[in-house]
């Protein structure tokens, strides 16, 4: 080597555009020389050593691998409403982006570390150990200290963050169009974790439980003794705070689609497809939200002090309903959930005050 970084100072002096010129004595030439032989040697090392490193990286980059926290897994292509993007074929650090989307992931036995969720009601995150993102807009920072190998969500989200998000994870988001995706969306959390035998199960115990539903409220039975709900009129409204005031979830909203899948009906004003499935009634409309039975939640801590207002008003005390003393308060985020948990649980309510009610 000594040989070799001797000759190659000889060629480099050699070919060098201008002359070195040695001051001093012969010692001190000889010494420089020395100097110049070393430097050469640790430069040429150098380059050996780099087109080394060069010549061994892989240059076909088709099997993508993410680091997660057990090792390395493989990754497999899954195409959603952002792209492309190759995801874990085992997942075991998830965010959810969204209190549907959580609530699908643990319908299917999955529990995420952590997920955005409604502002005013964490008793879901707290009782599993999930720690609250935020209320809509996930909070990266956090997300970021989880070390996640997966983020699950929705399209209902601020898209420019989604370039943030992906640098941190992997993020899937599912289509959500209309209300009625719900259900498709529940399809798509299960197929992204992998859990397709585990939907199929609950997809048949959900329609197993309004069939049980059914037949305990007379649906569909000949007699009008037994059928005593088929001329009953079932309406559902939300109290949301501020100027928003009463909104009807009709037809082609979340809740509408289990009343009418139970066979259910409801009043004239609210039989109808909305836009986002959604019907605004003014308290000068208030009888838009009658009917033989009237389900109420309450959106918000805030909105308790409307439906306060509403309860004092004339026309509120003329509803049908508020007569007969038909109303139920339900769970807003039940009633209005967009997650197959959710839709039990929608049932669940319908079975406590529809059969079991006086």
């Amino acid at each position: 080597m000594k040989v070799l970084s001797i000759e190659i100072g000889f060629l480099l002096e050699k070919a060098l555009p201008f002359k070195v010129q040695f001051i001093g004595n012969y010692n001190n030439q000889g010494k420089i020389r020395r100097y110049i032989s070393r430097f050469v040697s640790w430069l040429f090392l150098c380059m050996i050593g780099l087109l080394l490193v060069t010549a061994c990286t892989p240059k076909d980059r088709h099997n993508i691998q993410i680091p997660i926290e057990s090792g390395i897994a493989e990754c497999q292509k899954f195409q959603h409403v952002m792209g492309e993007t190759c995801i874990p074929t085992a997942p075991k650090r998830i965010i959810t982006l969204s209190a549907l989307t959580l609530n699908n992931a643990l319908l299917l036995g999955v529990k995420p570390l952590g997920s955005t969720y409604f502002p005013d009601d964490h008793k879901l995150l707290i009782s599993n150990g999930i720690e609250f993102l935020g209320p809509s807009q996930p909070n990266l920072e956090k997300i970021s200290l989880l070390k996640p190998d997966l983020i699950l969500g929705w399209e209902n989200i601020d898209k420019s963050v989604y370039p943030l998000l992906s640098k941190i994870a992997p993020t899937v988001l599912g289509k959500w169009e209309e209300p009625l995706d719900w259900s498709k969306h529940f399809d798509f959390v299960a197929q992204v974790l992998g859990k397709e035998k585990e939907a199929k199960e609950a997809w048949q115990n959900y329609y197993k439980k309004i069939e049980t539903l059914k037949i305990a409220l007379g649906i569909d039975a000949a007699s009008p003794k037994e059928n005593r709900y088929q001329r009953q009129k079932i309406s559902f409204i939300n109290i949301l705070s501020g100027n928003r005031g009463v909104e009807s979830d009709v037809k082609n909203s979340f809740a509408g689609s289990i009343l009418d899948a139970v066979g259910l009906q409801r009043p004239t004003a609210q039989n109808i497809n909305a836009f986002y499935g959604s019907l605004s009634i003014s308290e000068e409309e208030l009888e838009k939200a009658d009917g033989d039975v009237l389900f109420v939640s309450i959106f918000s801590n805030n909105a308790k002090e409307t439906f306060e207002k509403i309860q004092k008003s004339p026309l509120w005390k003329q509803l049908n309903a508020v007569q007969k003393n038909h109303v139920y308060l339900v769970d807003s985020s039940t009633w209005t959930g967009s997650s197959l948990a959710a839709a039990n649980a929608v049932l669940d309510d319908l079975y406590k005050y529809l059969v079991n009610a006086p």
